[in-house]
């Protein structure tokens, strides 16, 4: 741990991949991460926990069976744990996650992609 600030704005141009989730920091047992979407996602769920959506920049769509939410930039939104969702994004978007450290981003160990520190 550093005194130094996170800047997203550096931390976002390290990466250019898609739906890769970045680690910038941690939070007691939760990882603070950054992405960059776009085109839509796997459906999936996650049984133990909610997962957190903030967008950055851009906009999203969380598609639910019962409905969905768009975001657009400052808005957060949280999935309940359990319930099926799929991020989808017309256009390139800049998303801020917060999830238990260790959670796999498509809800199954076996498909996650890997979590690296930024």
């Amino acid at each position: 741990m550093t005194n130094k600030p996170i800047n997203l704005v550096e931390k976002f141009a390290t990466f250019s991949e898609h739906w890769s989730p970045k680690i910038v920091a941690q939070l007691n047992d939760y990882d603070v991460l950054i992405a960059k979407v776009e085109g839509e996602f796997n459906w999936h769920n996650h049984p133990d926990t909610d997962e957190m959506f903030m967008v950055i920049e851009g906009e999203i769509t969380i598609e639910m069976k019962d409905g969905d939410v768009t975001l657009g930039p400052g808005e957060i939104y949280v999935v309940p744990k359990g319930k099926d969702h799929r991020p989808v994004a017309k256009k390139e978007a800049k998303i801020m996650l917060i999830e238990p450290q260790g959670v796999p981003n498509t809800g199954d160990p076996a498909t996650a992609k890997t979590k690296e520190w930024r």
